[in-house]
C-alpha cells in the first residue's frame, strides 16, 4: 500500500475525537486535531496518447475536461468549483445542477439520520451561473476529493473537524459569502450562489486563483476521442445490462433510472424526479456513472464520519450506455486524480457528458442494487 493510504488509515483509526454540537454549521474548539494526510505524489499523471478529434467545426473551443463537451477556448484554465449542495428533503428543489453540473457527487454526509448524503457539485464555467445550491457545509472528505480538480470550494462553514483540510496550501475555499434568497424557508436552507457571487469572492481573496494553479496535475478522466465515438461496453470483462441503479442511501433512497431515448441516467430521490425549477424543469441526468466502495472512520456518536476516499484497488462499477461493468478504484493522494481500471486491468473510457461520482460506506455496499 502507498505511503499517503497507509498514514491516513493510521492516524484516522487512532484518533478518539470529542463530539460536536447541534449545529453543523458551527465551528467548535477541537480537543483532537484532525487527522493529518502527507502527500507522496510519486507517480506520474497517466498520459492520454489518444489524439483528440476535432473536425474543424469548433474553431476557438475545446473539449472540457470534465465532461468532453465542447466548450469556449477561453475556458480552457478557469478552475472548476465545487459546491456542497444541501441535499436534505426541505432543501428541495435543487436550483442550476441541470444546467450547470459538470460533475455530481453524493456521499454519506453523516452516520445520523438514516445516512443523510450531501451533493458536492463541480462547474467549469461557473461565470454562467444564475442560481446553484441551497449551499451547505463541507466535510473532510470534500476537501481530500476537491483538489484532485484542483476545484475551490463553495461552502458555508463546516464541524471542526475540516479545520486543518482547509489549511493545507492545496485547498482553496469560498464559505459563507453567497447570496441569500427569500423561498419561504428556515435560514440554513436560503444560501445559493448567484450571479456575481463567485466574482466578488475572487476579488476579496486575491490569493486564490481563478485559473489552475502548480497543485493541478492535468485532465482527469479519460475520454473518447471523437463526437462519433461512443463507449459501450460491450466485449469489456464482467458486462451486464444496467437500466436501473438503486443507490443504498436509506435516508433520500436516491436512485438513477436509464433513458435509452437520451442514454441518460436520470437522477430520482425522495420518491420523485430531481427537477430544476431554474432550468424548466428539467430533471438531472447524467451520461456516465462511477460508483466507490469506500471505508469511513466514525469520528464521533453525533455521526461525523469520513471516507477513506485515499485507498487502493477497492471495489467499484462504471455505467454507462445502458451496461455496467466491475471495476477498481484508486487514489494515491489529495491531488492525484482517482483513477478506475476494469478487470483487464485497463483504465475506463467515459463517454462525452456529465458523470455521477457516489461513494458508498463499505458496510452499505451489499445493500446496493445494479440491475
Amino acid at each position: 500500500m502507498k505511503k499517503s493510504s497507509v498514514l491516513l488509515l493510521a492516524l484516522c483509526s487512532a484518533l478518539v475525537f470529542a463530539g460536536c454540537g447541534d449545529d453543523e454549521e458551527a465551528a467548535e474548539t477541537p480537543v483532537a486535531p484532525a487527522p493529518q494526510i502527507e502527500v507522496v505524489n510519486n507517480t506520474p499523471a497517466i498520459s492520454i496518447e489518444e489524439e483528440v478529434v476535432d473536425d474543424g467545426s469548433h474553431e476557438g473551443m475545446y473539449r472540457s475536461e470534465l465532461t468532453n463537451e465542447w466548450i469556449a477556448e477561453e475556458l480552457k484554465d478557469q478552475r472548476p468549483i465545487a459546491a456542497m449542495v444541501d441535499n436534505e428533503k426541505t432543501a428541495l428543489p435543487h436550483y442550476g445542477l441541470s444546467q450547470y453540473a459538470d460533475v455530481v457527487y453524493e456521499m454519506t454526509n453523516s452516520l445520523a439520520n438514516d445516512g443523510i448524503t450531501r451533493l458536492m457539485v463541480l462547474v467549469k464555467d461557473w461565470e454562467k451561473i444564475d442560481q446553484l445550491g441551497s449551499i451547505r457545509s463541507t466535510r473532510p472528505t470534500n476537501l481530500v476529493i476537491a483538489p484532485e480538480w484542483n476545484a475551490i470550494v463553495c461552502h458555508d462553514g463546516g464541524p471542526f473537524y475540516i479545520d486543518d483540510y482547509l489549511a493545507k496550501p492545496y485547498v482553496d475555499n469560498f464559505s459563507g459569502t453567497f447570496s441569500r434568497v427569500d423561498n419561504g424557508k428556515s435560514r440554513e436552507f436560503t444560501e445559493y450562489i448567484c450571479t456575481g457571487d463567485l466574482d466578488k469572492n475572487f476579488e476579496s481573496k486575491s490569493n486564490v486563483s481563478k485559473t489552475y494553479n502548480e497543485y493541478y496535475t492535468g485532465p482527469h478522466y479519460q475520454f473518447v476521442s471523437s463526437d462519433s465515438e461512443i463507449n459501450d461496453l460491450s466485449g469489456a470483462p464482467g458486462v451486464k445490462d444496467c437500466t436501473r441503479i438503486e443507490l443504498p442511501f436509506k435516508h433520500n433512497a436516491s436512485k438513477l433510472e436509464y433513458d435509452p431515448a437520451t442514454n441518460l441516467y436520470m437522477y430520482s430521490e425522495y420518491g420523485q424526479k430531481h427537477t430544476d425549477p431554474g432550468n424548466n424543469d428539467a430533471q438531472l441526468g447524467f451520461t456516465n456513472v462511477l460508483l466507490q466502495n469506500a471505508r469511513y472512520v466514525k469520528f464521533d456518536d453525533n455521526g461525523y464520519m469520513m471516507f477513506h476516499a485515499i485507498d487502493f484497488q477497492r471495489d467499484g462499477w462504471f455505467i454507462t450506455e445502458g451496461k455496467a461493468i466491475p471495476v477498481t478504484w484508486s487514489k494515491e493522494d489529495e491531488v492525484t486524480p482517482t483513477r478506475y481500471f476494469d478487470n483487464d486491468g485497463n483504465e475506463i473510457v467515459l463517454n462525452t457528458g456529465k458523470t455521477y461520482v457516489a461513494l458508498i460506506p463499505d458496510d452499505k455496499w451489499s445493500g446496493l442494487s445494479v440491475q
